[in-house]
């Protein structure tokens, strides 16, 4: 599993904006893409996993478990 930086974000969306295919990333790795959709849904899933990361260092980390009732 990777762990993302807001550097990663950031250069991200730079790619996006200047509409560039590849991103090279803050420990090095370069990766091309092959279109604009896949590079947004990198984007999206670097943003999720951000996001996840700072709510888990901030203590936030929930679970939901479901209630079942019968209809009796």
């Amino acid at each position: 599993m990777t762990t993302w930086t807001d550097s990663d974000l950031i250069a991200v969306r730079r790619a996006i904006a200047s509409g560039v295919r590849s991103v090279t990333f803050a420990d090095g790795r370069k990766t091309e893409y092959q279109s604009l959709d896949q590079l947004m849904a990198a984007e999206r899933v670097i943003d999720a996993s951000l996001k996840m990361q700072a709510q888990t260092a901030n203590g936030l980390n929930r679970r939901r478990t479901p209630y079942y009732r019968s209809g009796l």
